[in-house]
């Protein structure tokens, strides 16, 4: 098997947030924990001029990411501990918890906020692309449960060739980590570089 990817149509998505709420559901993830999140990016302004007509530069999309299990894996490289590790067979990410002693090093590490610190357990916790459903022939829960069918699960060649590494704003840039993760971005989207717009849900994703 080789390295395993995701692909996100924000042409398909919605904002429903279904996928978030699968994963928590799936992973039974309490409040304040959440493996994927969908962030809001919108900018621009309506102006009317001196005849009363409007003209607007407004724009809004969402994009859904959670761990993108990169190529370049800065929590992994980062970890104090060596408790983060990346399967040989499917490219998956893992947190060790014997190991992990939830210093959130690889939490300030990422540049998309996947990891998290369990304060109760205090342990880092993170998406490992739900490799259990994975061994058993299936899709992680995100993908199976999107109603908009915006989100595909699968080797890397397959993902790849349907879009681009995400490297749309609110996201860092690509290069950073190489994350597979690949999107085909609406129209209105912004570059990772852009600073055109704001995340409208701070709260959701922080």
């Amino acid at each position: 098997m080789a390295q395993l990817a995701f692909y996100f149509d924000g042409t398909r998505c919605t904002g429903c947030k279904t996928c978030v709420f699968a994963c928590k559901d799936k992973n039974n993830l309490d409040t304040g924990i959440a493996y994927r999140k969908v962030f809001e990016y919108t900018g621009g302004q309506t102006t009317k001029d001196e005849n009363g007509c409007c003209t607007t530069s407004c724009f809004s999309y969402y994009t859904s990411v959670s761990c993108n299990h990169c190529d370049k894996p800065i929590c992994m490289a980062n970890c104090p501990q060596g408790a983060i590790s990346k399967d040989d067979e499917t490219g998956l990410m893992s947190v060790d918890e014997e190991l992990c002693i939830g210093c959130g090093t690889c939490v300030q590490a990422c540049p998309y906020g996947a990891p998290k610190v369990n304060a109760e357990a205090q342990k880092a916790v993170r998406c490992d692309g739900c490799a259990d459903l994975v061994a058993a022939g299936e899709k992680p829960a995100c993908v199976m449960a999107c109603p908009a069918r915006a989100l595909k699960f699968g080797e890397v060649d397959q993902m790849s060739a349907l879009g681009e590494r995400g490297n749309v704003a609110p996201l860092p840039d690509p290069a950073e980590t190489e994350p597979n993760y690949f999107m085909t971005a609406t129209a209105d989207s912004k570059k990772f570089d852009s600073t055109d717009g704001e995340i409208a849900n701070p709260l959701e994703v922080e």
